[in-house]
């Protein structure tokens, strides 16, 4: 509060004054109170302050705070004249000023308004009628005024003693209002007010009722205080809302929130159980207090409920025609897994009550297989949702959390279905050959019940607790390899084995997608860029080697962005991607040449035929010897089964020296040595076998393997070739090395079936039972029987070679065949 002044003489100022006008505030006779000054008007009146005959100016409260030009109208009649006591600009141009009250004025008319206002103004003096009434008024005032100050302990200890020192009733009731906090209209009838007696009840009225207001603040402040406990500190603000509405009748929001959920539960079509547990939930949730942390669960809960669908689902597009072309517009070849789709399609067009299909796109990174999914989505008309299960370990992420723990949520199958919004989703299992398990339990057996078709349409997730029908949903899982899914989970998927893609495949889907896709992401025009198929297959050839194509989609966008940064410069020559030096200013040197000529030129090299999680490779394995004990020593990081392959080719090996043309004896001071390349790589598997012997063999009859040769295949200690796996993957690596002859096992020969035409039509397959087929399709010739001379430490079967020479023109022409 602000004491009022009292002054020794009258000050006296004429019937004229400049007029400021002030928003959202009253000034009262004797307050001394800051304003701050900014409209064009009122900064040019308190520049011209120092040119009048005194500081004297009328203060008038606007109507309106939002007017910025008043006028007369806009102004309360009744208003302060005040004393400037200081004057402060700001470099903004705007001032802040000091103001004290001197008396109560009237606004008579404006006589000026520009560039200020002025006006003739009235003074007026305060009446009493009845001084002792007066007096015993500013006496209940001064009491109720203490009481409100001991309410309001943000206010200062001297303002009682302020209250003491002021003896006129007049001059009481205008400190009182000045510091009052009441609406201005209010204030403008107090200051319109000239009867002292009328004014301090008027002023009196205000005060009992901000008295009363802090009275009720200070009785729930009390009655929260003595509810709440030492756990329930932080729900203060809920309490005290929750109060003050019981105070003033108007306790209804959350029984018309409730009645709100009520009506949910009747639309939503829920089935009989879900709907007899939400209905009880409900029954208890009108019993709880709002405050309560169980009133919260239990409203999250119903929520869930409420907003998974039971019985919503999209119209499935039935026509075949279109369905198959929306997949062949997303994706490139992948005939088989839109043969399924197309099959499903067809027999849910003949029988409407059939179950989605749970399938698992097994195959190599970066062939489509989660691009996929979402193109199966978008031809049936279905919604999309996309669970990446890589790394997951716990199993509450597919059947979620019981609701006694905090913050408890539905599992990853519920979330997904509210966010699908939709009965029939298709639902894309991401990694589901990454999925992990500890002690938290093991999520891939709680996937056994989702991915059950037998069992789905219960499926019980641990918040809901409430049996929910996933059988419409069409799940599609992905993986790289088979072997890490457990064989109960693989059991219950249809698996779709997606290969790598060939080298025209990987053109088309360049030139289709890939290209097009890449330029429109850079902002670069068809018009200023073509990339030729010469150049996509210099790419492909000899700046990627992978399965799918990731690598050459991020190669094309190395060249589109080293193109990009010469159009942002300004340069916008349209621009042809043709040779291979072309390329090499946006990609550097070449990668990747064929090694398998250069690495074969010696004997005792083989090129085998391998396979990986991530497609199929070609291996070298090398053999070499040295004077020694008959020692085997076998280096490239391989496995147990690796090594045990190389101990049967070796025993083989000496049991048919002799009809190789090798010395009985040729171990007994020799050391021999195998080792695979890229030893930071672990290898293992028994289809290195066959590829081990033939190097042996070439190593000690000196007779060169094939270089265009690469084989694969498991061998036994009677010389048999045995099946393997993952012929399809290691074909296609071939074909990628650029070899012209596959050796594989006579029992293989069904799945060349899978192996694409093109594959096949470019590689010329030997299938074989034995291994003396194998070298007889490996070796540029076939070793002789050892002659029946004394000794001989194998020296002749190294000399054997020199029979071959008319053969060695051949490798030449392959090898430059293969570098085109």
């Amino acid at each position: 509060m602000t004491e009022k002044k009292r002054p020794e003489e009258e000050i006296q100022f004429g019937d004229e004054l400049p007029v400021l006008p002030i928003r959202n505030a009253v000034l009262f006779p004797g307050a001394v109170a800051p304003f701050d000054v900014g409209r064009e008007k009122s900064v040019a009146l308190v520049e011209d302050v120092d040119n009048l005959s005194a500081p004297i100016i009328a203060i008038f409260a606007q109507k309106d705070s939002a007017t910025d030009d008043p006028g007369q109208e806009d102004l309360y009649q009744y208003g302060c004249a005040a004393r400037v006591l200081k004057a402060l600009k700001h470099s903004s141009g705007n001032y802040s000023l000091i103001l004290q009250g001197i008396g109560r004025i009237k606004l008579d008319r404006m006589q000026q308004t520009a560039p200020y206002l002025r006006a003739k103004i009235q003074r007026l003096d305060e009446t009493s009628s009845n001084e002792v009434e007066a007096e015993a008024l500013a006496m209940s005032l001064r009491d109720i005024a203490k009481q409100v100050i001991q309410l309001m302990p943000e206010l200062p200890r001297e303002a009682g003693s302020l209250i003491d020192s002021i003896q006129a009733p007049g001059a009481l009731a205008d400190l009182v209002a000045a510091n009052l906090d009441a609406q201005i209209e209010e204030k403008a009838k107090i200051i319109e007010t000239t009867e002292v007696n009328e004014r301090i009840r008027m002023v009196l009225r205000l005060l009992t009722r901000q008295l009363e207001v802090l009275r009720m603040r200070e009785r729930i402040n009390s009655q929260i205080k003595e509810d709440m406990g030492k756990n329930q500190r932080e729900y203060v603000l809920r309490q005290q809302l929750k109060a003050i509405k019981e105070e003033l009748g108007e306790d209804e929001g959350d029984q018309g929130d409730l009645d709100g959920l009520e009506e949910r539960i009747v639309k939503a079509n829920l089935p009989n159980e879900a709907e007899t547990v939400a209905k009880k939930q409900l029954k208890r949730l009108r019993a709880m207090q709002v405050g309560s942390a169980e009133y919260t669960v239990v409203r999250t809960y119903l929520d869930w409920i409420l907003d998974i669908p039971w019985t919503h689902s999209t119209q499935d597009v039935m026509d075949i025609q279109a369905v198959r072309k929306i997949l062949d517009e997303d994706h490139y070849g992948l005939e088989k897994v839109k043969k399924r789709i197309l099959e499903f399609l067809a027999v849910r067009k003949l029988k409407q009550d059939k179950k989605g299909p749970i399938l698992c796109l097994l195959g190599p990174p970066g062939v489509g297989k989660t691009s996929l999914g979402r193109s199966i989505a978008r031809s049936l008309g279905r919604k999309f949702h996309r669970i990446s299960l890589g790394g997951v370990h716990d199993e509450a992420a597919i059947r979620g959390h019981r609701r006694t723990y905090v913050g408890a949520l539905p599992g990853q199958m519920i979330q997904g279905m509210k966010k699908a919004g939709t009965v029939n989703p298709v639902f894309m299992l991401d990694e589901v050959d990454k999925i992990g398990h500890d002690f938290r339990g093991d999520p891939a057996a709680a996937l056994l019940e989702v991915l059950d078709p037998e069992q789905n349409h219960t499926f019980v997730d641990h918040y809901l607790e409430i049996p929910y029908d996933l059988s419409h949903v069409m799940f599609i899982a992905t993986a790289n390899i088979a072997d890490p899914i457990p064989a109960p989970l693989r059991d219950r998927m249809e698996i779709l084995e997606i290969p790598g893609y060939t080298r025209r495949e990987k053109l088309a889907i360049a030139r289709q997608h890939l290209v097009p896709k890449q330029l429109e992401e850079h902002g670069i025009k068809t018009d200023l860029l073509d990339i030729t198929d010469n150049a996509l297959e210099e790419i492909i050839d000899h700046y990627t080697r992978e399965a799918g194509v990731r690598s050459l989609e991020r190669r094309i966008a190395d060249v589109i962005r080293g193109v990009a940064v010469k159009v942002a410069e300004g340069d916008l020559t349209p621009r042809k991607i043709e040779t291979a030096d072309h390329l090499h200013e946006y990609l550097g040197a070449p990668k990747f040449t064929s090694e398998v000529a250069e690495r074969t030129e010696d004997a005792g090299v083989a090129t085998g035929l391998a396979w990986t999680s991530v497609g199929g490779e070609i291996l070298f394995i090398e053999a070499t010897s040295m004077h020694g004990s008959g020692k085997l020593q076998l280096t490239g990081q391989l496995g147990d089964v690796m090594k045990e392959s190389a101990q049967t080719a070796l025993s083989f090996v000496r049991s048919r020296a002799e009809q190789y043309g090798i010395a009985k004896d040729f171990l007994e001071k020799r050391d021999l040595h195998i080792h695979i390349p890229a030893g930071a790589m672990p290898k293992d598997g028994p289809s290195a076998g066959v590829t081990m012997l033939t190097s042996l063999v070439s190593l000690l009859t000196g007779i060169r393997v094939r270089h265009d040769v690469a084989m694969t295949g498991e061998i036994t200690l009677r010389g048999r070739v045995l099946p393997i796996g993952g012929l399809k993957e290691k074909v296609l690596a071939a074909h990628r090395a650029g070899i012209k002859r596959v050796i594989a096992p006579e029992r293989n020969k069904a799945d060349l079936e899978e192996v694409p035409k093109e594959v096949q039509e470019a590689i010329e397959f030997c299938w074989v039972q034995k291994m003396d087929q194998v070298l007889e399709f490996a070796l540029e010739s076939m070793p002789k029987p050892m002659a029946k001379t004394e000794g001989g430490d194998g020296q002749k079967g190294e000399e054997r070679p020199a029979e071959g020479k008319p053969g060695e023109p051949q490798p030449q022409q392959a090898r430059t065949s293969t570098s085109n």
